[in-house]
């Protein structure tokens, strides 16, 4: 049997074979959501032949639905039509993989299930003694306890997540800068920043040089593109500067304030996960293409730990796809 995973996120999907193939492309559900399985048989189309599917969400929160219910029993509809002849399962929160009739019954043990699939993926990396995984995606950060190589969490839903500091709603792109930080230092002086959708935490990556620059990319708050003089463009108006008030230095520097600020956010968030672990852990999982993100959070906690990162040991785009990756090499290990 041939596998290919997929994780269907509200902006992004992802897919993979669980060995050398994966895939990563935009896609905004909110917006056209009647599209979703035009482009879900696309993504199959153009991954490696499979005949079985193992399938996760987080889609299912975007606000084109009335409820996470909703949202779905819309997302699963829309992969069986997408699936054809292929044999679906469907990864629950439980770490059981149902069919989707069946998952349809428990929307809310399917509900946002892929850091499960990828924190029981991530537990053979450390299969001894407490460990943690952190992935740092676009949208989202994961901070996942794991012991004797399987996961701890205290939350299930992201509600309960986010309480218990296992998810932290920040990423490396889709983040708004209003919600990162309430000022920022500007020529001498920390200034108040505007409170409005004008610049994303992409725009700060891309001028500090860890995200690359795609100049036919205009997904970005003010429809320009995602090069490193209009995301500095767009940290100006942060401040409510013209760009002769704003130079590339200014970027640098609001920039860097903004990651730091990023960083004390989930930074806080591994101490609060931290302090429930039996012990400090032995071994971080770090994976996803925040992995910058993360590794910055560990120097700054001063945790002495072996750092495993799945960037170096899968390649940089299983990592980014690393929840469909994990999906797919659980299903050949579990269902098969």
């Amino acid at each position: 049997m041939s596998w290919l995973g997929i994780d269907i996120g509200g902006a992004n999907l992802k897919a993979s074979d669980g060995c050398r193939y994966a895939q990563s492309v935009p896609f905004s559900l909110w917006k056209e959501p009647e599209n979703l399985t035009r482009e879900l048989r696309r993504l199959i189309a153009e991954a490696s032949a499979s005949d079985q599917l193992a399938v996760t969400m987080t889609g299912e929160l975007a606000d084109c639905f009335q409820s996470k219910t909703e949202g779905v029993r819309f997302i699963l509809k829309a992969i069986i039509q997408a699936a054809g002849d292929r044999e679906t399962f469907v990864y629950l929160t439980d770490g059981r993989s149902v069919s989707p009739q069946m998952a349809m019954s428990t929307p809310e043990l399917a509900a946002a299930s892929n850091w499960h699939a990828l924190a029981r993926f991530a537990g053979r990396y450390a299969p001894d003694g407490a460990a943690l995984l952190m992935d740092v995606g676009s949208t989202t950060c994961d901070i996942i306890p794991l012991l004797d190589g399987q996961p701890a969490a205290v939350g299930r839903n992201d509600t309960e997540r986010m309480l218990a500091g296992e998810l932290v709603y920040t990423g490396v792109e889709r983040t708004p800068l209003c919600a990162v930080a309430n000022q920022v230092p500007y020529r001498g002086q920390w200034c108040p920043i505007a409170r409005e959708f004008f610049a994303t935490m992409r725009d700060v990556y891309v001028v500090l040089g860890e995200l690359p620059e795609r100049p036919k990319d205009t997904d970005t708050a003010d429809g320009r593109p995602a090069t490193k003089n209009a995301s500095c463009a767009r940290l100006g108006r942060m401040v409510c500067a013209d760009p002769e008030q704003f130079d590339q230095t200014d970027g640098l520097v609001v920039g860097q304030s903004f990651a730091d600020a990023q960083v004390s956010d989930v930074r806080a968030a591994v101490r609060q996960v931290m302090d429930r672990m039996p012990s400090l852990p032995q071994t971080v999982i770090l994976s996803g293409h925040g992995e910058f993100v993360a590794r910055r959070v560990l120097s700054k906690s001063g945790l002495q730990t072996q750092v495993v990162s799945l960037t170096e040991h899968l390649g940089p785009d299983m990592s980014r796809a690393a929840t469909a990756y994990a999906l797919a090499a659980l299903a050949r290990e579990v269902i098969e």
